[in-house]
């Protein structure tokens, strides 16, 4: 069955404009990154060095965009930059991009050539549809610190995606919860490209289809839907 995504209409009105488009694979088989995934990083790196021409991420109309999303809401976005600016920032510094598996170095790749915030999920952990909300508060976020597993709980009017269980990422796309991360047991998985304007559907679409190409490649056999935006 096809995974629910549904964004609040608070959410719309306070960043209009925002469109996702979601990658739907079954049948993957993970494992630790390799030769093949940390090529597909190598090259992403490469394509951003190209796109920024000397800039800094934050001079990207797109990555400014979504600064701006996070001040509508009350984040500082040099202190919890949106996971695409994130990336992109250690791609470009000495110690380059982690290595994490080969499906989340797959989106991760994506996310850097196309400065676009992607995120994974495991869908035999999500629990019910997942939304797109302005936090209460009171949402339960699972997280781990200091080795330790630990309960947070986000700002009112934080925006966040969450499921019936709890919350799923803080800060729209800063920080995933453990829970329903992928890992190297992974088998189904949903992928989140979230886009603002200035980035155009078509710009959206072709980052969706080259994430399924790249997953093909990783997980070889893997039935992939490229989901329409919304």
């Amino acid at each position: 069955m096809t995974l629910t995504l549904t964004v609040s209409d608070e959410v719309r009105t306070l960043v209009p404009g925002f469109t996702h488009l979601a990658v739907e694979a079954h049948g993957l088989v993970n494992g630790p990154s390799d030769a093949t995934s940390s090529a597909l990083l190598d090259d992403a790196a490469r394509r951003l060095t190209e796109r920024l021409a000397g800039r800094t991420p934050d001079q990207d109309p797109h990555v400014a965009a979504w600064r701006a999303a996070y001040s509508a809401f009350g984040a500082k976005p040099s202190r919890t930059r949106n996971s695409a600016e994130a990336l992109a920032r250690r791609a470009l510094a000495d110690g380059g991009l982690p290595r994490i598996n080969r499906l989340v170095d797959a989106y991760n790749a994506i996310s850097v050539a196309h400065l676009i915030p992607v995120g994974g999920e495991d869908l035999n952990r999500i629990q019910g549809g997942m939304r797109l909300v302005r936090a209460t508060g009171r949402e339960e976020f699972v997280t781990v610190a200091g080795g330790e597993e630990t309960i947070e709980h986000p700002e009112p009017g934080e925006v966040v995606w969450c499921d019936e269980a709890g919350v799923t990422c803080r800060r729209w796309n800063w920080r995933q919860g453990p829970r329903t991360r992928i890992d190297d047991d992974t088998t189904d998985a949903l992928f989140l490209l979230e886009s603002l304007e200035p980035m155009t559907l078509g710009d959206l679409r072709t980052a969706g289809e080259e994430l399924a190409e790249l997953l093909q490649k990783v997980s070889p056999g893997a039935r992939i839907t490229v989901r329409d935006p919304e």
